[in-house]
């Protein structure tokens, strides 16, 4: 028998470690190649880890809460035959991957994150006591010394200190301090030491209902995207009453030969596609002072979940697909969101995003670009109005089904005559929708 090391995996871009939630097979047991053993937590999101050999799982190398690198060991797993040749060990593979470039990317920007007395923090001191990116930013924000993170007494593998520890540090820190802010697990980070919230009085009969880890994730990243880019939102009404006259028609057939619901989300994404290959310049990121014109296109679609919070899983190449494909992938997606069984990749590199407001009965709304990206659409609810209908024989008043487009974009690269002009096309899509197309 042969023992192989299984190691933390690759879980998105910028991601450099995971936390252990727990393990879903005890030592001793055996498992099947991609079944899942272990749920892990990131900054993105919450996921179940599938084993990457059958066999035995031998050996548990990181306990629940711990918190492991990307490529680091988390557990052995004895299989059969000889390790090497044609099964080499999974702990070189990250070695061999963009890991380190993301890792030292995101040192040089940690390196110049000083604390309040003017001293780095390192990602490891002189001691040899390893910081993660978190702990060193958590540091950052609150004034923490590196003489002040030595001292704090780590619950980690090894003594490591983790969120929790720095934390509760934070909470207890009473001599020494700044002027005391809320502490990361109840208010964004990126928020500057000039525009902390005002604090809260709380009554008798008050509830206090501590934020899930999901809500403050969303709540850090909204203040930062806010914080990075200046928001400007265009809106037009367009009349969609030849999509909901098409989709009338051929939604019954869709679902009898497709086995799929075809509901208007679809549809909008693929106008939404075809205006993003006519202003290209809308599917950009930002990168210092670099613009990066992206090639492919992934739609990022946000999903409700029914703990309230919300999520983004993405239509990767969604110019490659049709109408069918589309509608396939929305459903899965949505579905899978809801019984938290995305996977990582599916949560990331999103090119563009879409948010159908419409679906909670709001007519627009002012959503918030989802970095690194330039622009997001809010798709509003459809209504039935009465409108001026222009014909040779003169204007009348019709019953037209209308919803609103409201499209935030990124001032610093997207202008108001691109941002305008983009979701004015799309609309443009829409109102000259093909009543004869097939599907």
């Amino acid at each position: 028998m042969a023992t192989v090391e299984m190691v933390m995996p690759k879980m998105g871009e910028s991601v450099m470690e995971g936390t252990v939630l727990a393990w879903l097979k005890n030592v001793g047991d055996t498992i099947e190649e991609d079944e899942s053993i272990l749920e892990v937590a990131t900054d993105k999101v919450d996921t179940e880890i599938p084993a990457t050999h059958a066999g035995v799982l031998k050996e548990v190398l990181a306990g629940e809460g711990d918190v492991v690198e990307v490529g680091k060991p988390i557990a052995i797993i004895e299989v059969d035959g000889e390790a090497g040749g044609s099964t080499p060990s999974p702990a070189e593979a990250p070695k061999e991957s963009p890991v380190e470039k993301a890792e030292e990317i995101l040192e040089t920007a940690m390196s110049t994150a000083s604390a309040s007395n003017g001293t780095a923090v390192p990602r490891t001191s002189d001691s040899g006591k390893f910081f993660s990116p978190l702990v060193r930013s958590i540091a950052k924000e609150e004034g923490i010394s590196v003489a002040e993170l030595e001292s704090i007494s780590g619950s980690g593998k090894e003594g490591r200190v983790t969120k929790n520890d720095i934390l509760d540090y934070v909470k207890t820190r009473t001599s020494g301090a700044r002027v005391a802010t809320p502490a990361p697990s109840t208010a964004p980070t990126m928020v500057s030491a000039s525009h902390q919230p005002m604090p809260v009085a709380v009554d008798g009969g008050d509830e206090i209902i501590e934020m899930d880890r999901m809500r403050k994730m969303i709540a850090e990243r909204m203040v930062a995207s806010k914080h990075i880019s200046p928001h400007v939102t265009s809106f037009v009404e367009a009349d969609v009453t030849k999509v909901v006259a098409w989709r009338d028609k051929v939604k019954n057939e869709f679902q009898s030969r497709e086995g799929e619901k075809l509901t208007f989300t679809p549809i909008l994404i693929e106008a939404i596609v075809r205006a993003i290959k006519d202003f290209p310049m809308i599917n950009v990121q930002v990168d210092g002072n670099n613009i990066v014109k992206k090639k492919g296109i992934h739609i990022g679609m946000a999903t409700a979940l029914p703990t309230g919070n919300l999520i983004v899983p993405v239509i990767h190449n969604a110019d490659q697909l049709s109408l069918v494909g589309i509608t396939k992938k929305v459903n899965d997606l949505a579905k899978r969101a809801r019984e938290n069984k995305l996977k990582p990749d599916e949560l990331q590199g999103g090119t563009y995003t879409v948010s159908n407001v419409g679906s909670f009965g709001n007519v627009m709304g002012t959503p918030i670009i989802m970095q690194p990206q330039v622009a997001i659409m809010a798709l509003g609810a459809i209504q039935k109005k009465p409108s001026v209908i222009e014909t040779p024989e003169g204007d009348m008043i019709g019953i037209r089904s209308k919803m609103f487009l409201s499209h935030s974009y990124d001032h610093r690269v997207v202008d108001g005559a691109l941002g305008g002009m983009f979701v004015r096309k799309v609309a443009d899509y829409l109102e000259a929708y093909d009543l004869n197309r097939g599907i």
